[in-house]
């Protein structure tokens, strides 16, 4: 049974005018006897989609697609030129943290200011304080001006008052990642309480790998469109398959460099039946580089990389590791990496390779983020994060 629609957004169109000059003063005006110039930009064109209770949500798309536009009106921070947009139960924006503080006013007065404008009464602030003083850890300063403040604290406090409001439909615009290390985590402890709570989340971020893993659903805008809707894992891959080809037009995939003396000339993926652009999660693969020398080279080292898409070095196996160092190589060969049980959890990935003399320091050929292939759901079935540990649950319970 589908749960109820918490956010609903209907022929959503939001526009902007970009001057090119601005009459700054009557005098100006009349001199010029003419009305400032403007383009007109539509940031958002006819975007229509539901956001169900209980859904994490996340809207990706390059800079410029409408993502924090889309974010901002469903907040009504900015009103749209057409259609409308309708949200369920009380609402809680993380955009631009401490927005609502006044500066000459305490920290203690700030909670309530704030918390007022996000639609706290007195009696439920009162009974949220201690808990909102705490995760924000400004006690020994609740009574000093904010603006006093310094700016991690500034935005500990803008955070504790926005996340503690008990939020039925909570909006982020890419601050999870506020304060030091240990702030962050507690941060992302207490958005997971929100979504393990049945709390509705939509999430503006350009981190691919968070919006994967805290996201069941995502939206990809282009130019102000909806360009794709649907879960998660199908959303991204499509847009980074976007994005890849976007690179192979521009030359970007692929970089290389080198002395030359040796080449790597193609890189393989292969599974049990021959070449391969998918695999699967635990299934066996090969990892196979193809290279040529036109003199002999001694001592070489082979080493293969592979990287997620959204950048995350993810390992790096050479044979000099392996202990498997030939004296030297001629002309053209290959040499492959058998992996028994392929670990990489469902994504796309990319593989670099490179051929250097024995101590690394000396490349005759660097290739990076060359070949990209792709991993299917298998066993386990694990699909978050980038590894699987291979692990096997047990206990009494489990029985």
């Amino acid at each position: 049974m589908t749960a109820p629609v918490a956010v609903s957004v209907e022929n959503l169109s939001k526009r902007f005018r970009l001057y090119h000059e601005r009459n700054q003063s009557l005098k100006a005006s009349l001199v010029r006897g003419r009305r400032a110039r403007f383009e007109e930009l539509w940031a958002l064109r006819d975007v229509t989609l539901d956001v169900h209770e209980g859904t994490t949500l996340g809207l990706i798309g390059k800079n410029g697609s409408g993502k924090s536009t889309l974010l901002k009106t469903m907040a009504k921070i900015l009103r749209p030129d057409r259609g409308r947009i309708s949200v369920q139960g009380r609402l809680s924006a993380l955009l631009e943290l401490g927005a609502g503080f006044h500066p000459e006013l305490s920290g203690r007065e700030n909670i309530f200011l704030n918390g007022s404008i996000l639609g706290l009464g007195r009696k439920e602030l009162k009974r949220k304080f201690d808990e909102i003083v705490s995760f924000a850890e400004v006690e020994p300063f609740l009574d000093t001006p904010v603006k006093d403040y310094s700016s991690g604290m500034y935005v500990r406090l803008g955070f504790s008052v926005a996340i503690n409001v008990d939020p039925a439909v909570l909006l982020v615009d890419e601050v999870l990642a506020v304060g030091d290390e240990r702030f962050q985590r507690k941060c992302k402890e207490k958005f997971a309480d929100l979504q393990a709570d049945g709390r509705t989340v939509v999430i503006v971020s350009h981190d691919l790998g968070a919006v994967r893993n805290l996201c069941d659903e995502a939206v990809l805008l282009e130019d102000g469109r909806l360009e794709r809707a649907g879960p998660v894992g199908e959303v991204i891959d499509h847009y980074l398959g976007q994005v890849h080809r976007d690179r192979l037009d521009e030359g970007g995939l692929g970089a290389r460099w080198g002395t030359g003396e040796g080449r790597i000339e193609r890189i393989e993926v292969l599974d049990d039946r021959g070449a391969a652009a998918v695999l699967r999660t635990g299934d066996p693969a090969v990892f196979r580089l193809h290279y040529q020398t036109p003199e002999p080279l001694e001592r070489p080292v082979f080493t293969m990389a592979v990287y997620s898409v959204e950048g995350i070095h993810v390992t790096e196996p050479s044979t000099r590791d392996a202990g498997l160092v030939p004296d030297k190589i001629e002309g053209r060969g290959h040499v492959d990496l058998r992996v028994d049980r392929l670990l990489l959890v469902p994504g796309t990935y990319d593989i670099g390779a490179s051929l250097t003399d024995l101590t690394g320091a000396h490349s005759y050929d660097v290739r990076h983020r060359a070949f990209r292939f792709e991993v299917a759901p298998g066993t386990p079935a694990e699909r978050h994060g980038v590894v699987s540990l291979g692990g096997r649950w047990e206990g009494e319970a489990l029985e």
